[in-house]
């Protein structure tokens, strides 16, 4: 059984795998607007803009193949990010603008994006 990482390599393979999520979107012409969002109640890995559609991107990375990325998602997590994004469109007062919620998975087979595939 491989060895579990420490909690700092751990929060660093998650600052790799939002900085890697986030050229990727850019590559594909996304503007990052924040990362790291917190409020009290969760935290947003990236909001981006895709367009005029404001984007609340969770990132998930593997370092190894053994799981996918994206079957660490599940709905408790997918609804704290729905409460984070909520604080951030208050404190923003863009409560009027189109938003999504998107996941990004990364892992040693690559990236792979899910446009509105967050939340269901």
């Amino acid at each position: 059984m491989p060895r579990r990482p420490s909690p700092s390599e751990r929060r660093a393979l998650g600052v790799r795998g939002e900085r890697e999520a986030a050229a990727f979107l850019r590559s594909l012409g996304y503007t990052v607007v924040t990362r790291n969002f917190r409020s009290r109640r969760g935290e947003i890995d990236l909001i981006a803009l895709d367009g005029e559609t404001l984007v609340f991107v969770e990132v998930k990375l593997r370092s190894g193949t053994e799981h996918r990325p994206e079957q660490a998602v599940d709905r408790r997590k997918a609804e704290r990010v729905r409460a984070a994004a909520e604080d951030y469109l208050a404190l923003t007062g863009e409560t009027l603008r189109a938003t999504r919620f998107d996941l990004v998975a990364v892992d040693p087979e690559g990236i792979r994006h899910y446009p509105g595939g967050l939340l269901p």
